[in-house]
């Protein structure tokens, strides 16, 4: 079984979608990975909102999900309780600031349920 968290974030409202995402592939993540020992997988899921018939354009989610996977439940209560307990090391918070609106990290476990459609 794995262990998700999920970081919902923004990104810098100076910032374009392209530059945003070109960062954060580019200079971001390679930083987040000489901290990520125990993550099994480091997923981007990045957002392209679209409009809903009833409620209109989608302006207030996040424009990024990421996804921190781990095969270890201890490794990932650990690193759950640091990150909720524990501001990130200075050149991640530094390097985030050029990145993020920082005020609009959120941060979720999850437990999935499939449906097996038998296709």
């Amino acid at each position: 079984m794995a262990h998700k968290i999920l970081l919902f974030m923004k990104r810098r409202p100076d910032l374009t979608v392209e530059a945003f995402r070109d960062y954060y592939e580019t200079r971001h993540a390679p930083l987040a990975e000489k901290y990520s020992q125990g993550v099994t997988r480091y997923i981007r899921r990045y957002v392209d909102p679209q409009p809903h018939p009833e409620t209109g354009t989608f302006t207030d989610g996040p424009d990024v999900i990421t996804e921190l996977w781990f095969d270890d439940e201890a490794i990932y209560r650990a690193t759950l309780g640091y990150m909720t307990k524990s501001l990130m090391p200075d050149d991640i918070v530094a390097d985030e600031a050029n990145l993020f609106d920082r005020s609009s990290f959120r941060i979720a476990t999850v437990v999935e349920h499939e449906t097996d459609f038998g296709r």
